[in-house]
């Protein structure tokens, strides 16, 4: 099908998740087995005829209109969903926080006063609310991830490579993945078996290890939250054996910089040239992040690549025939907006420390909703063997019903 995208702003932006710039309705093909559901979608997919915005309003105006409608959107389209809009990230899709410095910051509806997470904060924010079914996000350091635990979501990073990105912005390439959020766990598997296809093998998820320094770098309010929910999860597939895959890299803040400084690198091969001759304004802490980058990207390599593929293999070898991993998405819960930069820095950096692992690994990790602190959402998340996406989404969905 070749889809045909209204120009005016979605209608659904009671929340601030919305790009201003337009690019609307878009019908789904009739008959399709998510007929009549409703999708938002990152901007930073192309949609044929007009201008992805990336976050950043010099972007917007110093590139044409797309040529063709990104394969993820058109899978999805063509499946039967409905798009309803296009939806804001932050800036270039570099951040985890939600806050884009141009458009505003989408509502986190689960926590108002709270951050809703990035860079898919606009897509978590329409979901959340009600106004989407799902939505289409983006996946390099947990911007998938992160926004799910905050906003009370189903989401998934999905293994490297599953999901295509053609028509996607790249950030940081050999990182990128395409994600989604859903308000229920029946439904993220369904669109997981229109955008993934079957597992290339049929592993049923058998064993179960709880990441210790992950727990540990938790506060103390969510790790008590996610007890009730591993014991669920325990219940499935028996007790846990505990392991902890920083010590091997120095520590999860060490794994943590050697996985900035590969992102950095890549991120400035991608963005430094345009960023060189267009000089777009940046919000303060995006534009110190690209700066950051800039600067790393002229360092002599120290063994990171490799540092990878050893974490690649210890965690592949320890996963292999069915072993899941289990740990807290996210160190606390959203934070309130308008941080000092310090304390900005603090949860980027204890959360990248979280997320970093299924990233440097290519692996597919999933986060559910499953306790509250303070009001507000906590979610845990769950890690499989590369190539196992199905698998993982079936077991999310087992423990969401189990949970409920």
């Amino acid at each position: 099908m070749t889809p045909t995208a209204d120009s005016s702003p979605s209608p659904h932006d009671w929340q601030g998740a919305f790009v201003p710039h337009g690019c609307g309705a878009i019908a789904g093909r009739s008959g399709g087995p998510l007929e009549h559901l409703s999708m938002a979608v990152k901007d930073i997919f192309d949609i044929a005829g007009h201008v992805t915005g990336c976050g950043n309003p010099d972007w917007l105006a110093s590139h044409a209109p797309a040529a063709e409608t990104a394969t993820a959107v058109l899978q999805l389209l063509e499946a039967g969903a409905d798009m309803i809009g296009k939806t804001i990230t932050e800036e270039l899709a570099y951040s985890l926080q939600g806050e884009n410095f141009h458009y505003g910051t989408p509502v986190n509806p689960a926590c108002p006063d709270r951050i809703p997470g990035g860079s898919s904060s606009g897509s978590a924010s329409a979901v959340a609310s009600g106004d989407a079914d799902f939505a289409l996000g983006s996946d390099t350091g947990g911007s998938v991830r992160i926004p799910a635990a905050l906003c009370g979501l189903f989401g998934i990073r999905p293994s490297h490579g599953r999901v295509s990105l053609a028509g996607a912005m790249p950030l940081a390439p050999s990182f990128d993945t395409v994600g989604w959020f859903t308000r229920e766990a029946p439904l993220l598997r369904r669109i997981g078996e229109i955008l993934l296809g079957p597992d290339a093998v049929e592993v049923a998820p058998s064993r179960l290890y709880l990441m210790a320094d992950g727990f540990e770098l938790a506060d103390e309010a969510v790790r008590e939250a996610l007890v009730p929910g591993l014991a669920v999860l325990a219940e499935l597939l028996g007790p846990p054996a505990l392991v902890r895959p920083g010590d091997n890299e120095g520590g999860l803040a060490q794994l943590m910089l050697r996985f900035r400084t590969l992102q950095a690198r890549e991120i400035w091969a991608q963005h430094g040239p345009w960023i060189k001759s267009v000089k777009p304004r940046f919000g303060p802490e995006i534009a110190a992040r690209f700066e950051w980058a800039e600067r790393t990207a002229v360092l002599p390599p120290q063994g990171e690549a490799l540092r990878r593929e050893h974490v690649s293999l210890g965690l592949a070898r320890l996963l292999a025939g069915g072993g899941v991993l289990v740990l807290p998405t996210a160190p606390s819960i959203a934070p309130r907006k308008g941080l000092e930069p310090a304390a900005t820095q603090n949860f980027r950096d204890r959360t990248l420390s979280l997320t970093c692992l299924a990233g440097m690994a290519r692996l597919p990790q999933a986060s559910l909703p499953v306790a509250e602190v303070e009001g507000c959402p906590v979610g845990l998340s769950l890690v499989m063997a590369r190539g196992l996406d199905m698998a993982l989404l079936g077991l999310v969905e087992r423990l969401a019903a189990a949970l409920d």
